[in-house]
C-alpha cells in the first residue's frame, strides 16, 4: 500500500490473492505440461524431457503489480531455469520482501538472483552475456522494443536464440452499443479507468459510447467521476492514491494541458493536479468529437479517460476506428445486451485485444480464468497465468528408447527368393 500507493482493496487482490494464484496455478500447469507425452509403439519408449533453457532467464518486472513482479522470475524458475531478477526501482521494497518470502519457503540459493539498481546498467551486463537464454518482461512498449533491438545486435554472441516474452502497453477500450445498460457501463468505466489511478496496463483509457446511451448516463458518469477522491491510502475513504513518481506525474500533466488547448477536446471532469506532497492527478474525463485525437492513441498510464459519443447507427464503423486507432491490442470490452452486437464486436475486434470482455470492465484478469496478454504493440501474447507461458521456459528434448532393436540392415523389399 505505502510503497506503491495502492488502496487496501487493490493491494489485497494484487500482493496476496493474485500472487498466491500464480504460484499455485503454475505448479498445476507445470504438472499438466509434464504429463503431455508422445505415444510409444511396440518395443519402444518415447518421451519428452522438458528441459530448462540452456542459460539464464533475465526477468525485468514493473512497479504496478507485486503479483507480476513475483511471477516473472518464479515461472521460469519453476521450469528449472536460473533467473536474474531486476525489479523496478519504484517497487524494490516489495520485490525484496517477496525474495525474503521465497527464501524462507525453501528456495535454494542461486536459483533466483535479485539484482537492484539502474535498469540500463544491469541490462548492459545481462544482455551482453553469451548465456542469456530468455527475457521475461513486463513494462513499457518502448523499453521492450529497445531490449529486442539490443538482443538482435548481440545475437551472434549468444549460445542459443533467447526467448523474448513481453507484456507491454495498452490503450484499452470500452465500446457501448445502443443496447448497453447505463449502470453496467458507468461502473465498468469508473472502475476500469480510475482503479489504482489508471496505472494498470489493462486500464480503460478510451471509451466509445452510443449517443442514446450517453443521453441516459453521461451526466451521472461525470458526476460519479467528480466525486472520486485520491489521497492518503491509509485513509480508507479515499478511492485511490498518488501516481508512482514524478515522471508519471509530468506525463499526465502534459496530456491534460494539451487537452485543455485542443479544439476538439473538452475537459469534462478533473484536469487538476498537485505535486506539493505526492504526485496526485484528479480522475479526469476528456470528451472529444474526434475519435482519432491524440488522447485516444497515446498511453498515458494515469487516471485519464477519453470519451467519444458516436451516432447509434454507426456502431460497425466505430468498431473499425477502435481496431485501427491504436498500436496496442491488450484489453477491450463491449457493453451490449443485443447478442448480434456482441458477436459483431467479437468478430470485428478479434485482433484488437488479447483479453476481451463482454459486459464487464477490461481489467482484473484472474489467474486460471482469464490468461492475460496481448499482441501488436502490447507484447508477445504468451498469456501469463497459463501453460502457454510456462512452455516458453522449456526446451523440449525428444527421447526414443528401443527395446527390440534391428539387427539386420537389409529391408524386406530387398529379400531374394
Amino acid at each position: 500500500m505505502l510503497g506503491q500507493s495502492k488502496s487496501v482493496y487493490q493491494a489485497e487482490i494484487d500482493a496476496v490473492c493474485e500472487l498466491i494464484d500464480f504460484w499455485r496455478f503454475n505448479v498445476a500447469f507445470a504438472r499438466q505440461i509434464l504429463e503431455q507425452q508422445p505415444i510409444s509403439g511396440p518395443g519402444e519408449w518415447n518421451r519428452i524431457d522438458y528441459r530448462p533453457l540452456d542459460g539464464f532467464v533475465y526477468a525485468i518486472t514493473p512497479f504496478n503489480f507485486t503479483s507480476i513482479a513475483g511471477n516473472l522470475p518464479t515461472a521460469p524458475a519453476l521450469m528449472g531455469n536460473t533467473v536474474i531478477w531486476k525489479p523496478s526501482i519504484t517497487q524494490t521494497l516489495a520485490a525484496y520482501l517477496t525474495m525474503q518470502l521465497l527464501e524462507a519457503a525453501g528456495l535454494p540459493p542461486g536459483v533466483i538472483n535479485l539484482v537492484t539498481g539502474d535498469g540500463f546498467a544491469v541490462s548492459d551486463v545481462a544482455l551482453a552475456d553469451p548465456r542469456l537464454a530468455g527475457i521475461h518482461f513486463t513494462g513499457s512498449t518502448a523499453t521492450f522494443g529497445h531490449l529486442w533491438q539490443w538482443v538482435g545486435t548481440n545475437i551472434g554472441r549468444y549460445h542459443s536464440y533467447p526467448r523474448l516474452v513481453g507484456e507491454t502497453g495498452g490503450k484499452d477500450f470500452v465500446v457501448a452499443h445502443a443496447s448497453a445498460r447505463p449502470d453496467v457501463l458507468r461502473t465498468a468505466l469508473i472502475r476500469g479507468a480510475f482503479d489504482y489511478q489508471g496505472q494498470k496496463c489493462s486500464a480503460v483509457s478510451r471509451a466509445f459510447i452510443a449517443h442514446s446511451v450517453w443521453q441516459r448516463m453521461g451526466d451521472e458518469l461525470l458526476a460519479k467521476a467528480a466525486e472520486l477522491r485520491y489521497g492518503d491510502i491509509t485513509d480508507l475513504s479515499n478511492y485511490g492514491g498518488a501516481l508512482i513518481d514524478q515522471r508519471a506525474f509530468v506525463k499526465n500533466v502534459d496530456a491534460i494541458e494539451r487537452a485543455k488547448g485542443a479544439a476538439a477536446v473538452t475537459v469534462a471532469v478533473g484536469g487538476e493536479y498537485d505535486d506539493s506532497e505526492g504526485y496526485f492527478v484528479r480522475p479526469t474525463v476528456l470528451l472529444s468529437d474526434d475519435p482519432t485525437d491524440e488522447s485516444f492513441v497515446i498511453e498515458y498510464f494515469g487516471p485519464l479517460l477519453s470519451v467519444h459519443v458516436y451516432p447509434d447507427e454507426r456502431y460497425e464503423q466505430i468498431l473499425d476506428v477502435i481496431d485501427t486507432g491504436s498500436r496496442y491490442a491488450l484489453t477491450g470490452a463491449v457493453i451490449a445486451d443485443d447478442r448480434q452486437a456482441v458477436l459483431t464486436a467479437l468478430d470485428r475486434l478479434r485482433f484488437a485485444a488479447g483479453n476481451f470482455y463482454v459486459n464487464d470492465k477490461p481489467t482484473g484478469a484472474v489467474v486460471g480464468r482469464q490468461p492475460f496478454g496481448g499482441a501488436r504493440g502490447s507484447g508477445t501474447n504468451d498469456k501469463a497465468g497459463s501453460p502457454l507461458n510456462l512452455l516458453r521456459w522449456t526446451s523440449a528434448r525428444s527421447i526414443k528408447e528401443t527395446f527390440v532393436a534391428a539387427t539386420d540392415h537389409i529391408y524386406p523389399h530387398m529379400a531374394v527368393d
